[in-house]
């Protein structure tokens, strides 16, 4: 497989959602950004932060959830990025917190960021870094919880979760997707 040109973090732009499950995505890019020693900057065409390493993009769209799409077209189309060299982070409703699937192509999962990314790429076809957060129980409590910060106990699996994922960029970077789902899908507890 092609190494990752463009990594998306999805999450909801302003303080008051920095801290909330549906940001997950912008803290795994955060701490990507750290280690590769890369400071996000704001790119009004792009519709997002945007950070530079090599050939390797990575972005936080400013867009909310809902049109995460506008912002991973802008950059896929402009730096003529295809689909399978596009991964994307973001949090997870059927993945208890703690929990890391990787794969490529397939449904949204009711996932509003990556149903408008599908539309907007044309394809399903993009990596995806599921990072779980757990559900509510209830789904008419899925909104409210999302746009929560997770409990003291969640937040203690999921921040080793976001650091296994860093110990896996190695193998990302290069593209070897097959020894990352190894890493990435063991059980840690």
């Amino acid at each position: 497989m092609p190494p990752p040109r463009l990594i998306v973090g999805l999450g909801n732009p302003g303080s008051e959602y920095e801290e909330t499950r549906h940001n997950v995505g912008f803290w795994f890019i955060d701490h990507l950004a750290r280690q590769l020693q890369l400071r996000l900057a704001p790119q009004g065409k792009f519709f997002g932060r945007l950070a530079r390493h090599g050939d390797l993009w990575l972005l936080q769209p400013a867009t909310y959830m809902n049109l995460s799409g506008q912002a991973v077209a802008a950059v896929a189309r402009f730096y003529r990025i295809a689909a399978d060299e596009t991964l994307i982070v973001h949090d997870d409703l059927d993945l208890p917190p703690g929990s890391i699937r990787l794969k490529q192509g397939g449904g949204n999962g009711g996932h509003n960021g990556l149903k408008d990314i599908q539309s907007r790429l044309a394809t399903p076809d993009f990596w995806r870094l599921r990072l779980g957060i757990g559900h509510p129980g209830e789904r008419s409590e899925v909104i409210n919880y999302v746009l929560k910060p997770p409990r003291r106990e969640e937040r203690e699996l999921i921040d080793p979760a976001i650091d296994r994922c860093l110990l896996a960029w190695p193998l990302l970077a290069v593209g070897d997707y097959a020894a990352a789902q190894r890493q990435l899908h063991l059980k840690t507890v």
